[in-house]
């Protein structure tokens, strides 16, 4: 937050300077909304980092909040920003994103989270904020502002793992179950038990680790669409010779060794660590009308089962933000938790919970499209300009 508040008074400053092309108001609101939403991402999202953990009763709620939101924002020193530039540039062609269109997709994303979270249903908000801008860009010129760039960038990946992230978290959380079960299948329930206890707190904070990871990406990448299409597009990297860029390039060798991605920020590190904090911060306050339905409600979990799905999950998201892929860490860890109770019997998962989630992801996308068209065209009428 303290990049934050240094970097706002210049880009306010330069907003104004250029007010022909867009008032600095605009600029600031906007901004500010993608913060809210990055937020509002951890506060929805924080029950898929703690539900397991929290229904095997290893950590208590608050402990299980503030050791996910610690990874959260450590993510920010551990992977590259490739998720982030696909978000800004990789859906929607670049002339037809203006500030009304991103803050109309905020907004449409935005509304679609909040009324998830007040029916208890784990939703994807990465699909709300990418059918957002897609949904508002659509709103302006059509849809032929889509942007397709055959079947390794942008739609094609995030349609095709639309349905491969929720099967994948299913196949692994599976399999990881049947062999946990078959390594340990000498061993009495109560040492299994103490044992992944401790084992559950690492595969918690790899989960949050991914989760971050991927997650604040999409909300940097708006940042940079809001900078860019504002004529603020300067602001959105650092200078080889900056401060950020020398603070955190004399680490090199570290970040080398540590990287799971190559380590290439091409965002500003003032953005970066906003993102992080916020989605961070999010997540300490936690949506915990979701945490039961994450937790307990599709199938029980005892610490092994937790282990198991938490290590599912936090492979595929942290294998798709590797290749760049934007994904549904709620997709994923879902499956995930779906699979591990699937290992024991089919009986064991309550397909009802699966069914009403289903039904919800399949109705993201069309309806944040749907309310960020309608947030643009209202955006559009009362700021012109």
């Amino acid at each position: 937050m303290t990049a934050l508040i240094t970097h706002l008074p210049s880009l306010l400053a330069a907003a104004t300077a250029d007010a022909p092309r867009t008032h600095w108001g605009i600029v600031a609101t906007v901004f500010m909304a993608a913060i809210v939403f990055d937020f509002l991402n951890g506060f929805h999202d924080s029950a898929n980092s703690i539900a397991t953990i929290v229904s095997t009763r290893v950590l208590s709620p608050t402990q299980a909040v503030i050791w996910a939101a610690f990874f959260n924002f450590v993510a920010a020193f551990i992977f590259s920003t490739g998720v982030a530039k696909i978000i800004s540039s990789g859906y929607v062609v670049e002339g037809a994103v203006d500030v009304h269109v991103v803050f109309g997709g905020l907004l449409g994303a935005i509304t679609w989270n909040i009324i998830t979270w007040i029916l208890g249903l784990p939703t994807s908000s990465s699909h709300a904020l990418i059918s957002g801008v897609a949904g508002a860009a659509i709103a302006k010129g059509g849809f032929q502002v889509l942007y397709f760039a055959g079947w390794y960038k942008g739609w094609a990946p995030t349609i095709a793992f639309l349905f491969l992230s929720p099967l994948i978290g299913f196949i692994l959380g599976a399999f990881n179950m049947v062999l946990v079960s078959w390594i340990f299948r000498l061993n009495t329930p109560s040492r299994v038990d103490k044992l992944f206890r401790r084992l559950q707190l690492i595969s918690a904070g790899v989960y949050s680790l991914g989760h971050g990871g991927n997650d604040a990406q999409k909300t940097m990448g708006i940042i940079v669409m809001l900078l860019t299409s504002a004529g603020l597009g300067q602001y959105a990297t650092d200078a080889p010779d900056s401060t950020w860029s020398h603070v955190f390039h004399a680490a090199d060798p570290v970040w080398r060794f540590f990287h799971l991605a190559p380590p290439e920020h091409a965002i500003a590190w003032w953005i970066i660590l906003t993102c992080h904090a916020a989605i961070a911060l999010g997540t300490m306050f936690g949506g915990w009308r979701i945490v039961k339905t994450m937790g307990s409600s599709i199938t029980r979990l005892q610490p092994v089962g937790g282990f198991c799905a938490e290590t599912a999950a936090a492979t595929t998201i942290i294998g798709s933000t590797y290749l760049h892929i934007p994904i549904s860490t709620t997709h994923a860890i879902t499956g995930s938790i779906l699979g591990v109770g699937s290992s024991k019997s089919l009986r064991s998962v309550r397909w009802i919970w699966g069914q009403r989630i289903v039904v919800a992801w399949v109705l993201t996308i069309p309806c944040s499209a749907f309310m960020a068209a309608i947030s643009y065209l209202l955006v559009h009428w009362l700021l012109p300009g």
